[in-house]
C-alpha cells in the first residue's frame, strides 16, 4: 500500500540521530544518507519498499507536525515495543503514552506512542499475542 512516508526535521543531525536509535531497534537498515541535502531513508533489510524518509522540508519552509497525523511503526514483539520507546525517549522524545495494551483496539495490541525532536507523533505497535 505504501511507496514512502515522509517526517521533516529542522535538526537533520539531531533527528538523523534519533531515528537511528528508533529504527535500528525495529531492525530497520539505513538505505542512504546525505546530509547535504539533507536526507535519509531506512528499510527492512532485503525489502525495497516501503522506505521511511526524513529530510528537510523542500519548499525550504519551517517542518511542522500536522495535527490528527501520526506515523505508526511495526514491532514483532511487545519487548521490541518497550526496547523502541525506550531508545526514543533516551534520545529525547516526549511520551504521548507508555508502553501497554490498548483492548479497545483490539485484544493484543500493544503500543506505545511518543512525538520526536520535531513535534511528530509516533507510535510503536505490536498486533501479535505475547
Amino acid at each position: 500500500m505504501l511507496s514512502h512516508l515522509c517526517l521533516g526535521t529542522n535538526d537533520f543531525a539531531r533527528a538523523h540521530d534519533f531515528y537511528s536509535a528508533l529504527l535500528g531497534e525495529l531492525g530497520l537498515v539505513q538505505k542512504f544518507h546525505d546530509p547535504t541535502r539533507p536526507w535519509a531513508g531506512w528499510m527492512t533489510p532485503g525489502v525495497p519498499r516501503p522506505l521511511l524518509v526524513l529530510g528537510a522540508p523542500h519548499d525550504g519552509q519551517a517542518a511542522s507536525p500536522g495535527n490528527g497525523q501520526m506515523t505508526a511503526l511495526l514491532a514483532s514483539s511487545r519487548a521490541q515495543v518497550d526496547r523502541s520507546y525506550q531508545a526514543a525517549l533516551a534520545q529525547g522524545a516526549v511520551c504521548e503514552g507508555p508502553p501497554g495494551l490498548r483492548p479497545h483496539y483490539h485484544a493484543n495490541y500493544y503500543g506505545a506512542y511518543f512525538r520526536d525532536l520535531d513535534g511528530n507523533k509516533l507510535c510503536v505497535c505490536c498486533h501479535e499475542a505475547e
